[in-house]
């Protein structure tokens, strides 16, 4: 999962940015609104949080914006005021959630995984295929009982084949979703991470899971 933050307060952005990873999310940070919805519009985000005092362009305008182009990646607005007609502002602007300033990571990160429910369909925080399972509060991982551990990029790109299991996910689609901007297009990184995945996900199983769809990316999964 891939999560953009637009935070001016720099201490605050380096605070979520820590705290997201910790998570298992890939991050993008930016400090103010022209960066933020530059980010916005050339990659694809799961959700984005946005603080609504920013220099340049403010999140309200940012989320009408982006709204105003189709873009209907979930927001999450922060700000430092509480008056409810800052919440109905925000709100009415297309942002999905609000949480005033101070808040505990323990609520963002609550808030922010309703939002990504809400988005993939998915009601319960485990995910099963066949006798796979991926548990994301826990980051637990077993496969017929068996423990698996993962570490947090191979954790990120097991997730985002199992939300999408029985579907073929191309390179890019696996680059925009489990890697942040830092990514360089010109590596096999993602075929090394299926790699590594293959040998703790299939290894020493009849039935292989991971598939190469050649041309065409990877599938997880019989197809649907």
């Amino acid at each position: 999962m891939r999560i953009l933050v637009v935070e001016d307060e720099k201490s605050i952005a380096s605070f979520l940015a820590r705290g997201l990873k910790e998570e298992k999310f890939a991050v993008d940070v930016a400090y103010d609104g022209e960066e933020g919805m530059y980010l916005a519009e050339i990659n694809a985000y799961d959700v984005m949080i946005f603080d609504i005092m920013l220099p340049k362009k403010d999140g309200i305008a940012m989320c009408q914006e982006l709204r105003a182009r189709k873009i209907n990646t979930p927001i999450l607005m922060l700000t430092a005021r509480n008056a409810v007609e800052d919440k109905i502002d925000g709100l009415n602007s297309g942002a999905d959630d609000y949480l005033t300033k101070p808040f505990s990571f323990g609520e963002l990160l609550a808030r922010l995984r309703v939002l990504l429910k809400r988005t993939t369909g998915n009601k319960t925080s485990v995910l099963k295929v066949d006798d796979l399972q991926l548990n994301q509060l826990t980051y637990e991982v077993q496969r017929d009982g068996r423990p698996i551990k993962l570490n947090t990029k191979e954790f990120m790109l097991l997730q985002y084949l199992m939300l999408n299991a029985g579907h073929v996910i191309s390179r890019t689609m696996i680059s925009e979703h489990v890697w942040n901007e830092e990514f360089d297009s010109m590596t096999n990184i993602i075929d090394v991470y299926i790699a590594y995945l293959r040998r703790k996900i299939d290894k020493g199983f009849r039935k292989k899971l991971i598939r190469t769809v050649r041309g065409a990316g990877y599938m997880l999964g019989t197809p649907q």
